[in-house]
């Protein structure tokens, strides 16, 4: 009876641990589509400075609110690479602690992304455009080398979901083909920077697998034989 408890109470725990992880992806995901591709999108102006800071200006309000939107994608960030590190560490305590050593860098790295904007929007409202266009070129570089260690957060995501068994199979080889997609779209951004579509197309299997794997860490937390073993 007390080995059964204790069983119990452990699969009640990997599943709380579960949800938490998804939790905080959901805000990552969340924040970062309204903060990076909503917000800014009406914000910065490639090579265009007069009007990245004629907008920065006349939309002051939105303008802080994407600075605490991408605040907000740098803590989910780092608590998703925690929960992920405690939800598998029992699997390969070196594949959860790279996981998770992967996550709080891009973490890091989107960090000074957002003192870029920051400083970028006193500079336009202090009339420095030049200065300000500069900043946000800066904080859109951050994103791009920061693709580099999201891809690598995504690779030991997708083998220790293969490992685990706590989820389906399918779901950890797309995640493995999402962290390499990744990592080449980032090296094609400044190699090939008119190949566009191409940089888009290797991340779209991302798109899939961070969803599918919110939704199911949400939905059902861990499950399968391994889950049902413990």
């Amino acid at each position: 009876m007390t080995a059964l408890v204790e069983t119990t109470s452990d699969v009640a725990t990997l599943k709380k641990t579960a949800r938490l992880a998804g939790l905080s992806y959901l805000g990552l995901a969340i924040s970062g589509v309204l903060g990076f591709l909503v917000v800014r999108s009406q914000l910065y102006v490639a090579d265009d400075a007069a009007e990245t800071a004629a907008n920065l200006v006349d939309k002051e309000g939105l303008a802080r609110l994407g600075i605490v939107l991408e605040l907000a994608i740098v803590w989910t960030q780092a608590l998703a690479a925690l929960y992920f590190y405690k939800l598998f560490r029992g699997v390969d305590s070196f594949a959860a602690g790279s996981l998770a050593a992967f996550g709080l860098m891009n973490s890091a790295v989107l960090l000074t992304s957002v003192a870029f904007t920051a400083t970028a929007l006193d500079a336009a409202l202090d009339g420095g455009a030049e200065t300000a266009q500069l900043l946000y070129d800066l904080s859109e570089s951050a994103w791009g080398v920061g693709a580099i260690f999201f891809g690598l957060w995504l690779l030991p995501m997708g083998w220790l979901v293969r490992r685990s068994n706590y989820m389906p199979a399918m779901l950890g080889w797309l995640l493995l083909v999402s962290g390499v997609g990744y990592i080449l779209s980032a090296h094609i951004a400044f190699l090939l920077p008119d190949a566009t579509t191409l940089a888009d197309v290797l991340t779209f299997p991302a798109t899939v697998g961070e969803f599918w794997m919110i939704g199911y860490l949400l939905w059902k937390g861990v499950g399968g034989p391994a889950a049902e073993r413990r």
